[in-house]
């Protein structure tokens, strides 16, 4: 039999549940993979064996009674450090939290549980969840397990390599910026930033967020599969009333035809032939399923989108990051602050009820053309993954890694769901494709993921390169 820890999520689900193996049998496998790769790769940075075995007999015994265990029954999973799960620190890679124990799970956390999951760990992210690079003061840094040269993304970059490198099966991560689709597109596996409202979030263990933040982030999960991804996401986005943006939308939304837009440069950004190829190879890969592509030089204002995502991220509480980011040290979160001392300086009083308004107005744009294109497919980044650590080698290094991210940043300000999908290796890099379609649309980007993975992906788990 195949080594459980490689298995997609829904494979060792199935075998779970149908009693083939334990969900004991599972934990141990993914305890043991840990044991055996992380100390090269640090992605997990807490994780507690007897609390694992523990859940896993839990699922064991429902499977016993003869109840329904679950869609994930047994499925080992990481959440992030910036994500509350009952017991262990919600540390966001600050040390100025490594104390801050959560005493509940967050609504995603529950829901996952809820279908069944063993959860398996925490996975590392930077300092405030601020960079496309993991790394901080308190647990140190998170290498990519294709390349250790390169960047394995983040916010969520301790979730995309752990998964690539077998991990655990899902990873639970955030997005207000790319986090879980850069990492995944940095690792080389599949990664769904949902719609705003379709995964209920909220940390007790921290104080309400500003409203930009609020309006722009979300929960979704990383994994080696799209049906994984499906499977996961139908598992996170439960009702729970703790989140007042949680929308009751149905997962499958009315038939579509196969029509996807194809936009190499949004906005005149300039991309590296390799990233070209990369789309226009998904582009292909969707017509041999039968899509009807059609390429467009541009997309609804996207420059505008990214400027509206960086006041409503930075035009409330910037002050207060400024010093928390100063009295923790990273190296990394002073950069960014840095970065944009200037400009949120200058912000006038009114910024965030100007940036609304113009949300509203972009949101519309967008709705309207994705109501005609029901699929965008789009670089992920203008370059591929970065060499590591590119954002602090001076200002130039900084500011070519914000220019490339421009796509990533722009989507979440009209909280539209996107969807990495890795395609291939440039040598030992990534690459793939990226796919938006309108609110509460992720159906349709799993289905244009799913026809574009069948046609080949990099292979995983892997074991890591040192």
């Amino acid at each position: 039999m195949t080594e459980l820890w490689r298995l997609p999520a829904t494979d060792l689900a199935h075998l779970i549940a149908t009693r083939k193996v334990s969900a004991r049998e599972a934990a141990e496998a993914a305890l043991q993979r840990l044991d055996a790769v992380n100390p090269q790769i640090n992605a997990i940075v807490a994780h507690r064996p007897e609390l694992v075995l523990a859940q896993a007999e839990s699922v064991d015994q429902t499977i016993a009674r003869g109840e329904d265990p679950g869609p994930l029954a047994g499925v080992p999973v990481t959440v992030k450090i910036n994500t509350d799960q009952a017991g262990f620190a919600t540390t966001n890679g600050t040390r100025l939290q490594k104390d801050l124990v959560a005493q509940a799970n967050s609504p995603a956390v529950d829901n996952i549980v809820r279908a069944g999951v063993v959860l398996l760990g925490r996975s590392n992210a930077p300092t405030f969840a601020l960079r496309w690079f993991t790394s901080n003061l308190l647990h140190g840094s998170t290498r990519n397990p294709r390349n250790p040269s390169l960047t394995p993304g983040s916010s969520t970059g301790g979730g995309a390599a752990a998964v690539a490198s077998g991990i655990g099966h899902l990873a639970i991560g955030t997005d207000i910026g790319g986090s879980l689709r850069y990492p995944a597109y940095a690792c080389g596996v599949h990664g769904l930033r949902p719609t705003l409202g379709r995964v209920p979030a909220y940390n007790a263990s921290s104080p309400e967020r500003a409203i930009g933040p609020q309006l722009m982030s979300a929960t979704g999960p990383i994994a080696r599969t799209i049906e994984d991804l499906r499977v996961g996401l139908m598992a996170m986005s439960a009702s729970d009333a703790r989140d007042p943006w949680w929308v009751p939308a149905p997962l499958q939304g009315l038939p579509t035809p196969l029509h996807a837009a194809m936009c190499l440069r949004p906005g005149g950004m300039q991309i590296a032939k390799e990233v070209e190829a990369a789309v226009l190879d998904a582009g292909r890969r969707l017509s041999d399923a039968g899509w009807r592509v059609e390429e467009i030089e541009d997309t609804p204002p996207i420059h505008e989108a990214a400027e509206v995502q960086e006041a409503l991220w930075l035009g409330d509480g910037f002050a207060e990051l400024a010093n928390a980011a100063a009295r923790d040290g990273d190296p990394g979160a002073l950069a960014v602050v840095a970065a944009f001392r200037a400009k949120a300086e200058t912000f006038p009083p009114d910024v965030v009820a100007r940036s609304l308004l113009r949300r509203a107005t972009l949101t519309r744009e967008w709705l309207l053309f994705l109501a005609k294109h029901p699929v965008l497919l789009l670089p992920v980044s203008a370059e591929l993954p970065f060499p590591d650590g590119l954002d602090l080698q001076g200002e130039a290094g900084f500011q070519r890694v914000w220019n490339a991210q421009l796509v990533l940043r722009a989507l979440p300000a009209m909280g539209l769901p996107g969807l990495t999908v890795s395609t291939h290796l440039v040598g030992s890099v990534p690459v793939g494709v990226q796919i938006v379609a309108g609110r509460f649309r992720e159906d349709l980007c799993l289905r244009a993921g799913k026809a574009i993975e069948a046609r080949g992906t990099p292979p995983s788990p892997i074991d890591p390169v040192t």
